[in-house]
């Protein structure tokens, strides 16, 4: 069976759970398998990078991580 997600990539969506509550963002990322959601300046996450080749050295990158989906919702801006 297929999952439905009913939001789109470059909505915007409000934290309603967790660390970032409150907060907005719009989505760059859709995982339909996993039922989470990529969103912009949110869950950064650091990752140690080892080097590929002998000569090139490690580095430190900061990545967005996914936010299941249950804890997002669509935000609406009101004029």
């Amino acid at each position: 069976m297929k999952k439905k997600i009913n939001l789109k990539t470059g909505e915007t969506v409000q934290i309603i759970s967790g660390k970032y509550k409150n907060q907005t963002g719009k989505i760059k990322k859709i995982f339909i398998n996993k039922n989470s959601l990529i969103i912009e300046n949110l869950n950064i996450k650091t990752k140690h990078v080892k080097p590929k080749q002998t000569e090139e050295n490690g580095k430190i990158a900061k990545i967005e991580a996914p936010i299941h989906r249950s804890n997002a919702r669509a935000y609406i801006i009101s004029k």
